[in-house]
């Protein structure tokens, strides 16, 4: 028999400065997470949003980027049923969440809490609850640690008399988990329009060469140097860099990547201290400031004008595939 396919979403709520998350009480017994079948037609984000609706009685809206797998089997009627969940995160509203039929109450719970009332010995589901809980706990920790820095970056042209940048905050985009972390120079105008880093032209070369390298978009995080458009697409001055630097480096800190690739002479300077990209593209270094590899190449805007850079970067994100492989490889090893 083929494996069954579910979603949900791992709800939580900040509760009087502690975390909770939703559980649901079966009539079994246990406790369980909103989560059911993915229909036809239905992708896993609606599957999740809807089974969390039908179960919870709350509209969540799962963040884009979390994504835990959890797989089990259990017995039915003498058959062995194979089940795989994708979980989501999502913040309550708050809203009173009700339970539906199949259920017999909800209980908010902290991670603490739950390892203290749940064991794996009597979780009848045989869904590990709580290894996701874990799980979803880490990565909304990196989130709201995240969230106050953005929130303090996005108030740096208030700070400063004669500031020549624009005043709209481009936030790094990117799962918090990732392994690989791409930084550019500064955002363009349909950045400075969107609030999102690499979504013209230069973002689309990007995510065909992240395709290149075996990963997706949702997988990887992406950021810049600076976070506000520069008038004119003009180059960031070395002051502009210098004020934002130190958040760069608290957001490499949150992620904590394998490996961060420098797009372009900008990029490569103010991290990695690197000026000639044309002579150094395709190579990487350990830097121990960082804790990871960092790999350098060309910005995809140079590959846009210049059609010509386009099998550089090609030739380059290839490279990349390796280390990453390489780096799976070892990690396998430890």
């Amino acid at each position: 028999m083929g494996t069954v396919l579910a979603a949900g979403i791992v709800v939580y709520r900040n509760n009087a400065g502690k975390r909770e998350y939703l559980l649901l009480k079966r009539k079994e017994g246990w406790l369980d997470l909103p989560k059911g079948h993915i229909e036809e037609k239905e992708d896993e984000y609606e599957a999740a949003k809807r089974e969390t609706r039908e179960e919870t009685g709350l509209e969540v809206h799962p963040h884009r980027f979390f994504r835990y797998v959890a797989e089990y089997s259990y017995e039915d009627n003498g058959k062995t049923i194979n089940k795989k969940v994708i979980f989501f995160i999502g913040k309550s509203g708050g809203s009173n969440a009700v339970s539906s039929s199949e259920h017999v109450g909800v209980e908010w719970l902290s991670v603490e809490e739950l390892l203290v009332k749940l064991t794996h010995d009597n979780d009848n589901s045989k869904l590990n609850v709580i290894d996701v809980l874990k799980a979803a706990d880490s990565y909304i920790e990196k989130l709201e640690m995240l969230h106050k820095i953005n929130k303090e970056h996005a108030k740096l042209p208030q700070l400063h008399d004669g500031w020549n940048l624009s005043r709209t905050f481009v936030p790094g985009e990117g799962s918090l988990s990732a392994t690989v972390m791409f930084i550019g120079q500064a955002p363009g105008k349909n950045e400075d329009i969107e609030r999102r880093p690499f979504i013209g032209m230069a973002g689309k070369l990007l995510d065909q060469l992240i395709h290149l390298a075996g990963m997706k978009r949702k997988d990887v995080y992406i950021s810049n140097i600076v976070h506000f458009f520069p008038p004119g697409n003009r180059l960031p001055t070395e002051e502009e860099a210098a004020l934002e630097m130190p958040y760069l480096l608290k957001e490499i800190e949150i992620i904590k990547p394998k490996i961060l690739v420098l797009l372009g002479s900008f990029s490569a300077m103010n991290v990695a201290g690197i000026g000639q990209v044309m002579k150094n593209h395709g190579t990487h270094k350990y830097m121990e400031k960082y804790g990871c590899e960092v790999f350098i190449t060309l910005h995809p805007a140079a590959a846009v004008r210049i059609k010509a850079n386009v099998p550089i970067m090609e030739k380059d994100f290839n490279k990349l595939k390796q280390l990453i492989s390489s780096d799976s490889d070892r990690q396998k090893l430890l």
